[in-house]
């Protein structure tokens, strides 16, 4: 159950945006076994002057150009499928014309618990996990 957030540049196509999700669940779906129909995604766009990146922090960016991808999922995926996802990641930007160096990614883990998608409450309850 990812939802992910899409930080970009405002002047960013939404074509490209898009592409850019669907690339990033696609991976998702390879690399940490997400359920491809978990689909949920926010594009957040920013001026360049509002955000700030260091420009060289463990590798060159063009700070103007970075894009951030936030991941948030449920908990349990292991350290080899966390590498796995960024390194696909990285892979399906460069092939849809995004330097791979341009993008920052973090995952935010959570439970059952953590998650609502109706008035029935969250997830946890909905499904009857215990």
């Amino acid at each position: 159950m990812p939802f992910n957030k899409i930080h970009v540049p405002q002047t960013l196509p939404s074509d490209l945006c898009h592409a850019i999700n669907d690339e990033l669940h696609a991976s998702l779906v390879e690399t940490c076994g997400v359920n491809p129909d978990d689909f949920f995604c926010l594009i957040c766009r920013y001026a360049p002057e509002d955000m700030i990146f260091h420009p060289s922090f463990l590798g060159d960016r063009d700070p103007r150009a970075t894009i951030v991808i936030e991941i948030a999922l449920l908990g349990g995926r292991t350290e080899a499928q966390k590498e796995a996802l960024y390194t696909d990641v990285r892979q399906r930007l460069g092939r849809i014309g995004l330097p791979p160096q341009n993008s920052i990614m973090f995952l935010l883990e959570n439970a059952p618990i953590d998650w609502s998608f109706s008035p029935a409450g969250s997830v946890k309850s909905v499904l009857g996990l215990d």
